[in-house]
């Protein structure tokens, strides 16, 4: 009996849905095809799971393959990362691949057994513009920008905490200094078009401010985003109901209205007062002062370096996010096409410095899928000094690629400011794996290094390293790109300075 009235009802849920589905008029193929239609939604809806664990390859998806993901989460949780049976990647065919020229002998090769795999600068940031809080930076590896508010408080707390036990610096984001990044983390404090944290009423900048956030926390650096891959050029919206009393003294800002970032800054309007802003800050807090940007047009970077090369300003480090960088919400047609990717902006930043003999005097940072190995070792070869990670450090704490940051709906407590969903994140033990995380991939780095024959990967040069194209021709990293002889590569009193930096640190081991 029970059974026939759950039947029954059933089948009237059933004939309710196909006749609404025969009425209505929105959905050409519910009308035409009523109940059956909606397994088509359904099978929409629940495309990107089926495509992660059935349908591509374990090199296919984007951004981020299965392969790759497997390696930063094996990597976390200290299991087995390596693979078996050879690779997957059609090596003889596929276009673009780089490929590291090991040496057969070598004088000096680095310690890749050390669990804490140290691996800091290779230069010392604010050191040649004489900033007074010039440091050289533990760790070449750090985790980039990710505002509180984008991610949850305990995501927040588990990297600054995951940073703070790999010796690493964690970016603040654009959001401000929150009290979830105090957690023992080294500090980079990113300040943005809308100044969080560090603004007054009418959103225009203070200084006064600033200085005390620096001053009450770990701040090592301050960096100024003038844009960032994921959307450049283009100011973001925080929707009023995400503008919690808590978010909203976090960044200065009324709670519950819509806070619009705008698309420029409104301290500065040129490259000329952008370096008195620069000095301005260095001067005031001590500590080294730099800027964050995707590459477009190079006008910028020609201006900048021009004006760098009198000596009397400059930036202590510019940060190259590539076009393919993705934790910003943003819209398809910015995502997709606008800006660089990382490779050809960053060699472009770059050659625009080397022409001027600058390279020496700044340090050059890089983001963009760079949390990857064979990725990082070609950034150092192109003449990066230190890398930022984003995403790949969300997937060390539990992120799966679900693709839904932009919605609130990050089903692992990440990207969400849903409590019930934030709870699913433990700082504690989300802490041990981003750490491990960081610390794998220095290892990693640091076993590309000796097997090129080198002590650290800053001292991987654009020669070392070569693109395939198919089956017909390969050319060096630097010919790819157009580098002159010595580009990419440290000065001799930097790479002397490197050098003994290392055996010191291994003479005290």
């Amino acid at each position: 009996m029970q059974a026939r009235k759950i039947g029954a009802a059933a089948a009237t849920a059933v004939a309710l849905l196909a006749a609404r589905d025969l009425i209505q008029k929105k959905h050409a193929l519910l009308r035409n095809f009523p109940v059956l239609g909606h397994a088509r939604y359904l099978l929409e809806t629940i495309g990107p799971e089926l495509r992660q664990y059935i349908v591509t390859s374990n090199e296919e998806e984007r951004p981020f393959s299965r392969d790759q993901r497997s390696w930063i989460y094996a990597s976390a949780k200290q299991e087995n990362n390596y693979f078996g049976f050879g690779t997957e990647v059609d090596v003889e065919h596929v276009q673009g691949h780089a490929y590291v020229k090991q040496r057969t002998f070598a004088a000096d090769v680095p310690d890749v057994h050390d669990p804490q795999a140290p691996l800091p600068s290779a230069k010392v940031l604010g050191g040649p513009r004489g900033r007074a809080k010039a440091f050289r930076p533990a760790s070449l590896v750090n985790i980039s920008a990710m505002s509180f508010g984008s991610l949850s408080g305990a995501a927040i707390t588990a990297l600054n905490k995951g940073a703070a036990l790999a010796g690493a610096m964690h970016n603040t984001g654009e959001g401000g200094l929150s009290p979830y990044h105090r957690n023992g983390g080294d500090l980079v404090l990113q300040l943005g078009t809308s100044y969080f944290g560090c603004r007054n009423e009418d959103g225009s900048f203070n200084l006064d401010k600033l200085k005390d956030v620096v001053a009450g926390a770990p701040v090592k650096a301050i960096e100024i985003k003038l844009s960032q891959g994921a959307k450049p050029g283009l100011g973001g919206m925080l929707p009023g109901a995400k503008v919690t009393a808590e978010i909203a003294g976090i960044r200065g800002i009324p709670v519950g209205q819509d806070c619009a970032s705008p698309s420029r800054h409104t301290a500065f309007g040129d490259v000329d007062s952008m370096l008195d802003f620069v000095e301005l800050l260095a001067a005031e807090t001590g500590v080294p002062v730099g800027i964050k940007s995707a590459v477009g047009e190079l006008g910028f970077w020609r201006e900048l370096a021009t004006l760098m090369a009198r000596g009397d300003r400059g930036v202590d480090f510019v940060t190259v996010d590539g076009g393919e960088g993705g934790t910003g919400a943003a819209p398809r047609i910015f995502a997709d096409s606008v800006s660089l990717p990382f490779r050809m902006g960053f060699s472009r930043v770059y050659g625009t410095f080397a022409e001027l003999g600058l390279t020496d005097e700044l340090t050059f940072i890089g983001s963009g899928k760079l949390g990857l190995p064979e990725n990082a070792a070609v950034a150092f070869a192109l003449g990066v000094d230190m890398i930022n990670v984003a995403r790949e450090a969300m997937l060390s704490i539990g992120c799966i690629q679900a693709q839904k940051c932009h919605t609130d709906k990050c089903p692992t407590g990440i990207a969400t400011q849903n409590p019930w969903l934030a709870r699913g994140v433990d700082p504690a033990s989300k802490a041990e794996r981003a750490a491990m995380y960081l610390r794998t991939l220095r290892k990693e780095l640091l076993k590309v290094s000796a097997a090129v024959g080198v002590a650290h990967p800053a001292l991987i040069t654009a020669d070392d390293i070569e693109i395939m194209n198919g089956d017909y021709e390969a050319r060096t990293l630097g010919g790819v790109y157009g580098y002159k002889e010595g580009w990419g590569e440290l000065g001799p009193r930097l790479a002397a300075d490197l050098t003994a930096f290392l055996a010191a640190g291994r003479a005290v081991a």
